[in-house]
């Protein structure tokens, strides 16, 4: 019954004023693109006025609790889900995710928000509830396809579980009004996120650099050395056991000092100078970068105290896990509307926007310590900028059909 939904959802034809939210829901990656979109616009400058006026939004808790889980739970759950909705038919073979699947999950992550948004005057059993349903709903649409054809990303699903366990634990943390533990599960959420990054970036970056090369007739120089393949994965694991276990320890320090290590040599081999005529490649490579940048800070602050690596943590989040999902984002959209692999000079200048806003973030509040709100605020506006081009260009891709005339 829901595949004959799909179907006709997917087949109808899109004419007129039905032609936009129908095309909205034609596949995984359009309305959690567009969503993804819309509340990296609206939450980063909904935190900043609340932190400058002293808004408390969550009971009893430092304010910063509820961007830290809003731009996790809210704005990277978003952009997997529009990535793995899009990822999981083209590596197992199944019907594209359509219709009534997608507008339900939207319609889950969508109140998760306005449970968390009201969490100060819902009961905290409501906004549990309301919270926690879009990553399992989003795991059970995504595991058929993966276990029947017994893909070898169906451990994505162990990803999902993870951040949903994450999930629990903060707001278990939350209600309990425990903010040491609700620090440390954000930061391994985080951490859960990088690992997810590091596996998938490094398929995809060097596969989309080599592709690019070779149109273009050039010689392709990609090193992938066997024994760092093996080693990073588990050298990431070992990041987000340590962080869950001993999160400010020497341990954890060495560990980060390990893995910036381990991901620059890996980048090292992908070629990245050589694409920096091209924007939507040299965004990915920037993009993985943060991430050897992000962990040397991190381990500079936890071994030697260094000040100036204290926001290590926004290298990470703004730099590495934003620029990021920028980059696939504007790039599947692209792909997957049957449109050339180019972007706008304004979605280049997104590019820019979001990376010197990470700068800042990370840098700017130890340079100049006595203008830290106005540092935050030039990084916010930075973020916000990018996201606006990006909503700009890439609403109408994707509320429209295909240039090419297929489905999807």
């Amino acid at each position: 019954m829901m595949n004959k939904s799909m179907a006709r959802f997917a087949s109808a034809p899109a004419h007129g004023a039905t032609a936009a939210p129908r095309m909205l829901f034609a596949y995984g990656f359009r309305p959690f693109f567009l969503l993804a979109g819309l509340f990296a616009v609206l939450a980063v400058p909904a935190w900043l006025l609340m932190y400058s006026a002293g808004v408390q939004p969550l009971p009893d808790m430092p304010p910063q609790y509820w961007h830290a889980h809003e731009m996790v739970f809210g704005f990277l759950t978003a952009a997997i889900a529009g990535f793995l909705l899009t990822a999981v038919p083209s590596w197992t073979g199944a019907r594209g995710f359509a219709g009534l699947p997608l507008v339900l999950l939207s319609a889950a992550w969508l109140l998760g928000r306005l449970a968390f948004a009201m969490a100060g005057t819902l009961p905290a059993w409501a906004v549990a509830a309301l919270d926690m349903i879009f990553l399992p709903a989003l795991a059970l649409v995504l595991a058929p396809p993966l276990v029947r054809a017994k893909n070898r990303n169906t451990p994505m699903l162990a990803v999902l579980a993870a951040l949903w366990l994450a999930d629990g634990i903060f707001l278990v943390a939350l209600f309990r009004q425990d903010p040491l533990l609700a620090s440390r599960v954000l930061r391994v959420a985080i951490d859960i996120v990088l690992t997810l990054v590091t596996v998938i970036g490094g398929r995809i970056v060097p596969s989309f650099t080599a592709n690019a090369l070779r149109r273009r007739g050039e010689e392709v120089r990609i090193t992938s050395r066997k024994w760092l393949e093996t080693l990073i994965v588990p050298t990431m694991v070992a990041v987000i056991l340590v962080g869950a276990w001993r999160p400010d320890s020497t341990l954890s320090g060495i560990l980060a000092a390990i893995a910036a290590v381990a991901h620059a040599l890996r980048l090292s081999g992908w070629g990245g100078f050589r694409t920096r005529n091209d924007a939507i490649l040299w965004v990915l490579h920037v993009a993985y970068a943060w991430l050897p940048i992000g962990f040397a800070l991190k381990a500079f602050w936890l071994l030697n105290g260094s000040d100036w690596a204290v926001h290590w943590l926004h290298a990470h989040a703004v730099g590495a896990l934003g620029t990021m999902i920028l980059g696939v984002m504007t790039r599947v959209a692209l792909g997957h509307t049957g449109r050339e692999l180019h972007v706008k000079p304004s979605i280049a200048v997104a590019y820019v926007l979001l990376s010197l806003g990470a700068l800042v973030r990370v840098f700017a509040p130890s340079i100049v310590p006595t203008a830290y709100l106005p540092m935050l605020t030039i990084s916010g506006a930075l973020w916000t900028a990018a996201f606006v081009l990006f909503l700009v260009v890439y609403a109408p891709i994707l509320t429209s059909p295909r240039v090419d005339g297929k489905p999807g």
